[in-house]
């Protein structure tokens, strides 16, 4: 199959969050591949850097920043940093994001602040801070991430799941907040994404094409079937989408 380019992100400079691995990997080399200036941060250095190994042949080489969201300072600095060596940012995806699974009785308040700020708070302050650069823009594209696991009500991680519905009410108001400066919000809530992680730690093999077997498009869901929606969402094609969140699950919901 053959799919969009989009010139009109031919040179923007792009950021992206938890970029090193899975979905955040996956879009690094959509952008990448569409003549976007990238960087991206994550807390996982090796794979950073293997990435930008993978990529130094691309029109802009991506530039990896190794950063913990949880670090609000260092991800207001990694973004400054950008718009001094790159230029100011043009897209923002907010992937970033641990959906790692507890049970509801062990959870204490320590365990829940780590989850919000690790799957929700890193999402605001990072808009906040790309907000002047859009404004010195004229124009810009940021997408949120949220889930189908809290539409679902799913067991087992709802600290997980209180964040990533959060982040909808999150792209309503930041939207309306940032439309007068042309910049638009928006948000995409993935399905069951089979990742290297999804199959190290959460799915066997088996239970990921069960998985797919109860989608209306009966094939495993994968980070680049994400990354496309992506592309479209940061570029002009969708200049008059806000406010909004597409679903990319295959149906399964």
């Amino acid at each position: 199959m053959t799919f969009a380019n989009y010139p009109s992100l031919a040179g923007r400079v792009v950021f992206v969050t938890g970029g090193a691995s899975g979905i955040g990997a996956e879009m690094v080399r959509a952008f990448a591949a569409n003549g976007a200036k990238v960087a991206f941060v994550d807390i996982q250095a090796d794979a950073g850097k293997a990435l930008v190994a993978e990529l130094r042949d691309t029109q802009h080489r991506p530039r990896f920043l190794p950063v913990d969201l949880i670090d609000i300072g260092a991800l207001q600095a990694s973004i400054e940093e950008t718009r001094h060596t790159l230029g100011p940012i043009a897209v923002l995806i907010n992937n970033a994001a641990s959906d790692e699974r507890h049970e509801l009785d062990h959870v204490t308040p320590d365990y829940w602040d780590k989850m919000m700020n690790v799957n929700l708070r890193h999402q605001f302050f990072a808009a906040q801070a790309v907000r002047p650069h859009m404004k010195e823009l004229g124009r810009g594209s940021i997408v949120n991430f949220s889930s189908i696991a809290w539409m679902a009500g799913a067991a087992g991680m709802v600290a997980y799941t209180t964040a990533k519905s959060a982040i909808l009410g999150l792209t309503k108001s930041l939207g309306r907040e940032f439309g007068p400066d042309n910049i638009r919000v928006n948000a995409i809530a993935p399905g069951a994404v089979v990742t290297d992680k999804q199959l190290r730690l959460w799915y066997t093999p088996e239970q990921a094409d069960e998985m797919a077997g109860r989608q209306a498009i009966r094939r495993r869901l994968l980070p680049v079937d994400i990354a496309r929606v992506a592309l479209f969402l940061a570029a002009d094609d969708s200049e008059m989408i806000t406010k909004q969140c597409l679903i990319v699950d295959g149906g399964l919901r």
